[in-house]
């Protein structure tokens, strides 16, 4: 072949196949090359089923293993005794019955409309930190509130009695963008009704959290702790105003402090761990990890029939947890549209992929060979952020101060909505769009979202573009 025509064929191969990610960057941070957002194991499905399938490169030998495990998330548990024995136990207090209950279609949840029963968004409850002692702050990383505990329980069995009812009240703020035009937002705000195990305190600090999608999270776990730990920049070390920080939580398999990656305030250290307090916190259910619901001796649970000791037997919270592990990402969609290419552009330019990392390195683990070695796209850095006084929830998870967040990934948001119509967005569902998630932002994400404000509507609808396309 002559020099003319190798020349000539890295031109079309230049043409034909996008460049790599290192080559392609706005202000440092790389455009996604490839549609495998999860890596391997992305699936190529965009519709109501598309955050319920195993990873595509799961072995056929553990796809059995997930589909159990599928079972025991979706089908709802039961008041003890019951016939169906290895799904009894439900309660005496609890929010839902089936993780499905929450994480509809492994999507995010809803808030309540008019007088529903709230179901996928809860009220996590607590007192100041101050009236803690170490261990209790070591190990639960809040206070738990006499005669209620860490959660507010909406629901109960037969004979029992729910803790409270949760009311939410709207107001309505009007944000102005670049061009005249406006959106309005709606600030919740929340209070407990009908307290049914004594006056709750006046100093009572309460977090509404809504079901996050369930997708991708083996892929997170298997993200290094030193790949976190090298991004924190808790003292804004390089002055761009961003100082990520990592939580460090109690992990009960290691009884220790690790790095937590997990929930809206990085609680969490594993998938197991955060799973096992679900089904504690949720349903009532207990397990070897979390053998203690969230009930309190006010409440007397103990007089009701359990369903096991533990209810979430060893065999069946191992299925649940791998089949939170293995369920993957979509691939991105639209990404020859150059308005989705231009948003992608617009997205770095205004500061968004400083806490919105696009591409991490999952660790090699021949335990875990499907979520080992990948390069994957999941727009988080899973740090915590201040994120201002309009989104504080004012309360501290262990060294999550109440103004903090982690840093939501971003992939398959574009599918959110078609998976679950009523999904909504943030930690408490308040924004209906995307755009207002956005205009939310405060705080470290100020600079970037008055950046998005002042565009054009034609950019600032690339930008909206380019996240539907995730």
């Amino acid at each position: 072949m002559t020099p003319h025509s190798l020349t000539l064929l890295a031109s079309l191969t230049l043409a034909v196949f996008p460049v790599a990610a290192d080559a392609d960057k706005a202000h440092g941070y790389p455009i996604q090359d490839t549609r495998l957002t999860g890596g391997a194991g992305s699936v190529e499905q965009f519709d109501h089923n598309a955050y319920s399938l195993p990873l595509d490169n799961l072995a056929m030998t553990k796809r059995l293993d997930f589909s159990v495990g599928n079972s025991f998330f979706r089908n709802p548990w039961v008041v003890a005794p019951a016939s169906t024995a290895a799904r009894d136990g439900l309660g005496p207090l609890f929010n839902t019955n089936s993780c499905q209950g929450c994480h509809l279609k492994d999507g995010r949840g809803h808030p309540p409309k008019g007088d529903e029963t709230p179901i996928a968004l809860f009220l996590r409850l607590s007192l100041p930190a101050a009236q803690g002692d170490d261990e209790t702050l070591e190990q639960l990383g809040v206070v738990p509130v006499p005669g209620y505990g860490r959660q507010l329980q909406t629901a109960a069995i037969p004979g029992a009695e729910p803790e409270g009812k949760m009311v939410i009240k709207h107001e309505a703020r009007e944000v102005s963008l670049a061009g005249g035009d406006t959106v309005t937002l709606t600030v919740p705000h929340y209070r407990i009704e009908a307290p049914a195990y004594g006056a709750l305190p006046e100093d009572l600090e309460t977090s509404p959290r809504l079901a996050p999608p369930m997708i991708g999270l083996g892929l997170l776990a298997a993200i290094p702790d030193d790949v976190l730990r090298a991004a924190a920049d808790p003292d804004d070390a390089d002055g761009d105003d961003i100082s990520g920080r990592l939580n460090h939580v109690w992990d009960e398999r290691r009884q220790q402090t690790v790095v937590g990656r997990f929930g809206w305030k990085a609680g969490e250290p594993t998938v197991e761990q955060q799973g096992m307090h679900a089904f504690a916190g949720d349903m009532g259910l207990t397990s070897s990890l979390a053998p203690g619901t969230d009930c309190t001796a006010a409440q007397n649970c103990d007089k009701f029939e359990h369903g096991g000791e533990p209810e979430v037997s060893d065999k069946i919270a191992g299925f649940v947890t791998f089949y939170a592990e293995s369920l993957a990402v979509p691939m991105r969609r639209d990404m020859d549209d150059e308005t989705v290419v231009q948003g992608a552009r617009q997205f770095n330019r205004r500061g968004c992929a400083s806490c919105h990392t696009p591409r991490q390195q999952t660790a090699d683990d021949a335990s875990r060979p499907a979520i080992a070695g990948q390069t994957i796209w999941p727009y988080s850095d899973l740090l915590l952020h201040d994120m201002g006084e309009g989104l504080a929830d004012n309360r501290a998870e262990f060294e999550a101060t109440g103004q903090e967040w982690r840093t939501p990934p971003l992939w398959g948001i574009g599918l959110a909505q078609t998976v679950n119509p009523r999904a909504r967005f943030l930690h408490d569902g308040r924004a209906k769009t995307l755009e207002e998630a956005i205009l939310w932002h405060g705080g470290e994400a100020e600079a970037a979202k008055e950046r998005y404000r002042q565009l054009p509507k034609d950019e600032r609808q690339s930008v909206l573009r380019f996240l539907e396309s995730l």
